[in-house]
Order: C-alpha cells, then structure tokens, then sequence
C-alpha cells in the first residue's frame, strides 16, 4: 500500500482543500489591517468554521473537542499578551468576555425556548466564536447567519425539498456569517 494514493481518505479531506484559499485570502485582504492578535484570532476562527462546518455537514453535530479546541486556542494567544500588552489584552478580554456572553446568550436562550430547535453545539460554537468575534462581530455573524439560514429553509420548503419537520445544520450559515463578519470587519 506504500506509495499508493488512498482514495477514501482523499475523500473526506477533499472538503478542506478550500481552507487555504479562505486562509490565503483573509491574509492577503485584510493582513495589513489588523493587529496582530486579532488577525491570528480571524485566521484561527476561519479554520475552526470552516472544521465546524463541513463537521456538521456530514454528522448533523458539532463536536465538544472543536469547541474546546477553539476555547483553549483563545487561552494560549491571550496569554503572552497578558504579558507584553497588558491594556490591550485587558480591553480584547472584556470585548471577548462580552462576545462570548451575548453569542452564547441569545442562542441559549433560543435553545430554551425552542425546546431543542436549536442545536446545542450551536449554542457552544456561537458562544466560542464570540471570544474571537467580539460584542461587535458576533452580532453581526449571528444576524446574516440565521438569516441566510431562514431564506434558504424556506426555499427549500417551498421546492418541497425538505418538511417543516427536517433539520438543517446551522453552522455553514454562521460560518458564512462569520465570513461576512471578518472579511468586512
């Protein structure tokens, strides 16, 4: 089997192939315009979606270990600023604390109230991804997400393609909302 290409996995990692394109263009874009921590942040929450994403794609879930995954990175970037930068990580802690606590919030709270409509590693993801979005980005990222979400249920359900009862996954929507977010941002 040395030496020859293994098509089955070539298969499931042919969905990350556009991870570089979307790495490469956020650095190009937007590389000259942000401090540093915020374009590692950027890139980091770019690879985690899109990981997220194609995850909830095939499986319908979104698993803790990508969550924890993207809490411990925020933890270990933080930290040499705590050192080195001390306002400016006390002022990105607040705005994360802030970003995390609405995102995670808002989608725990319609969690709740949809009796489990809602995805509960939706609620996790949104919430982890506002400590890299910030009280002013997951606002946004959740807006256009959801959105785009409900348009494109509603198309479907007006094609017949699926029933009010069916599910969709949410996170590709957030992560175009996150797109959206950062390239723009």
């Amino acid at each position: 089997m040395n030496g020859v290409l293994n098509f089955r996995k070539l298969k499931y990692s042919l969905p990350y192939l556009g991870l570089p394109v979307v790495g490469g263009a956020f650095i190009a874009l937007r590389g000259g315009h942000m401090d540093g921590i915020v374009l590692l942040w950027g890139a980091m929450l770019l690879v985690f979606g899109y990981h997220t994403a194609v995850y909830d794609i095939k499986t319908q879930r979104i698993p803790n270990k990508t969550v924890l995954a993207m809490l411990a990175a925020w933890v270990i970037t933080i930290i040499p600023l705590l050192f080195f930068k001390k306002p400016l990580a006390v002022e990105l802690i607040i705005d994360s604390a802030l970003g995390f606590t609405a995102g995670g919030g808002l989608f725990l709270l319609v969690y709740i109230i949809s009796r489990k409509g809602l995805g509960g590693g939706d609620v996790k993801f949104i919430a982890a991804a506002g400590l890299y979005l910030g009280i002013h980005g997951v606002i946004p990222t959740i807006f256009c997400g959801t959105v785009l979400a409900a348009l494109t249920g509603l198309t479907l359900m007006l094609l017949k393609k699926i029933g009010r009862k069916d599910t969709m996954p949410l996170s590709p929507f957030l992560y175009i909302g996150i797109l959206v977010t950062v390239f723009l941002m």
